[in-house]
């Protein structure tokens, strides 16, 4: 009797290749990886979705009515230059205004020696090129920064990461990284650090420890790369000294404004010894020609016309108050087991769930109950952060945020039942990082 219900199996055929250039691309390409979580985060943009995930800067405090009447001004008298090519190297009155930014943090430094960058990705993006060849290593703090780890990637670099505990980046941890690297006889080309308010970490290398990094790494001939975008947003209106005002001589210094004016007009910078900067403004020249002028003048004018340092306090005094509302919630609603960082400034809580929960996984379940985070894989090279999350504070408002973290606790808890049910699941190996997103920037 013939059962029509069934279908013949097919013979078997090759995969096909849906992408005809595949074998024509870089080799390079290979560690280029587009977040797995892209889709869940276009389901989380919804306004019914708490989305504890972005690092996104809250602008609504931004003074918008006269920041576009500055811009309409800026068009009508300076157009023909705002609208024209301009240098790699950038707007000199940017450049000298920047100088007066960073010395807040103790450095001194020359216009000359400040290179504008379409954001401080690019800067960091341009270093990596200028020093990294396949397989060199670049040493970073676990877990460290998605943009980098991809940056990092892109141009085949092996990432090494250097532990970190409560007070930031371990010397201990950094002395080990640096002896077995060299017994494995690779080359470690820079250490790539966020030394305050960490992306995703949260936390800051203490002011003492500064000093003894710094000198590890000029012992043993490493060049330190400063990311900093989130240091004058301390909760306590203190700025914290910059490791290049310590060491001006073997720190390359990335900043932006991204965090503390505005992100869409990408606007940052690198700080470099002299010949450095020299390359990098070279490299500049081959990607970009230029950063934007007009996105340069903007960012002036506002320096030169607003009190942008009380604009910093206004966001500083905001974002406190949401890491505070993130932070109660945390201990009020999260299952045992649970811990978390206590940011003194930025914008992130890196959270570690207990034993067994896989936060990866979870996220499907987590955005069902409308709630979204991003999962601590993405922080790591190598398949680490399966039981870490960050968490951001700095875009939704407080009771946003309370009844996020409630949803996200009601989650775990579900997930922690069907762990003891069933058991965990196991690890799954994820092959590098992913593309950096406003998602997980």
């Amino acid at each position: 009797m013939t059962d029509h219900g069934s279908q013949p199996t097919p013979p078997d055929k090759p995969a096909r290749n849906l992408d005809a250039y595949r074998a024509h691309y870089a080799e390079r390409t290979a560690g280029m990886t587009a977040s797995e979580i892209r889709a869940l985060f276009a389901v989380a943009s919804r306004p019914e979705v708490v989305s504890l995930a972005g690092g996104m800067p809250n602008l609504a405090a931004l003074p918008l009515d006269s920041l576009a009447a500055e811009v309409a001004r800026l068009v009508a008298e300076d157009g023909q230059v705002a609208l024209q090519y301009g240098s790699a190297h950038g707007v000199p009155e940017l450049r000298e205004q920047i100088c007066d930014v960073m010395a807040l943090e103790g450095i001194s430094a020359h216009p000359d020696d400040v290179m504008v960058t379409a954001g401080s990705q690019m800067a960091l993006d341009m270093v990596t090129r200028i020093f990294c060849d396949p397989g060199d290593v670049i040493l970073a703090e676990g877990p460290s920064y998605v943009g980098a780890l991809g940056s990092f990637a892109a141009y085949q670099a092996e990432v090494v990461h250097v532990a970190m505990d409560d007070d930031g980046l371990d010397p201990a941890a950094l002395r080990q990284a640096i002896a077995d690297v060299t017994a494995q006889g690779k080359r470690i080309k820079f250490l790539y650090t966020i030394p305050n308010f960490h992306n995703p970490g949260g936390i800051t290398l203490a002011v003492p420890r500064r000093s003894e990094v710094l000198e590890i790494c000029a012992e043993h001939g490493i060049l330190v790369v400063e990311d900093n975008p989130y240091g004058l947003l301390g909760f306590d209106g203190k700025a914290l000294p910059a490791l290049r005002s310590m060491d001006a001589d073997n720190v390359v210094y990335l900043g932006s404004f991204s965090k503390t004016f505005a992100s869409g007009l990408r606007v940052g910078w690198v700080l470099a010894p002299h010949a450095i900067r020299e390359k990098l403004v070279l490299t500049a020249e081959s990607a970009t020609l230029c950063p934007p002028t007009l996105n340069q003048m903007i960012v002036s004018r506002y320096l030169s016309t607003h009190d942008w340092q009380g604009q910093i306090k206004i966001f500083q005094e905001q974002y406190r108050e949401r890491r505070d509302a993130m932070l109660s919630a945390l201990e009020q609603y999260m299952p045992p087991g649970c811990t978390w960082t206590r940011p003194d400034g930025g914008f992130f809580v890196w959270l570690t769930v207990p034993e067994g929960v896989d936060t990866k996984a979870m996220l499907p379940r987590a955005v069902t109950q409308r709630v979204a985070y991003v999962s601590g894989t993405g922080f790591y090279r190598g398949g680490f952060g399966s039981r870490q999350m960050r968490l951001s504070f700095c875009y939704p408002t407080p009771e946003r945020i309370r009844e996020g973290v409630r949803r996200l606790a009601n989650t775990l808890t579900e997930e922690m039942e069907l762990v003891r049910t069933f058991g965990s699941v196991p690890q799954r190996s994820v092959p590098g990082p992913q593309a950096p997103s406003p998602d997980t920037a």
